[in-house]
């Protein structure tokens, strides 16, 4: 079991700040993150939130899935790790001088 969570489906105007006030209730939190786009910087409806240690972490899944945070229902399990990108420049890794 990990330390850290997916929260999922949140408001637009969930922050970083409103997360770790919202989960700070189960333990000690030690990062809250809302995912925002690189461009926009508009929240992407995403986040995590890492707590110092692994005992609040089921209570926290249980009490918040589907619990309402800033108006909306929201999405929170553990966090899976990450799979390795792949490339996604689509030229399959060739430099762009090599296709003319």
């Amino acid at each position: 079991m990990g330390k850290k969570l997916f929260i999922g489906s949140l408001a637009w105007e969930t922050d970083s700040s409103g997360l770790q006030a919202a989960f700070g209730r189960f333990g000690e939190v030690e990062e809250a993150i809302v995912i925002s786009d690189r461009e926009s910087g508009r929240s992407r409806g995403f986040g995590f939130v890492t707590f110092k240690d692994e005992s609040p972490v089921q209570q926290a899944i249980s009490e918040m899935n589907g619990s309402e945070l800033d108006g909306r229902p929201i999405v929170v399990n553990e966090a899976k790790e990450q799979a390795p990108r792949s490339n996604r420049g689509g030229n399959d890794g060739a430099d762009r001088r090599d296709r003319w």
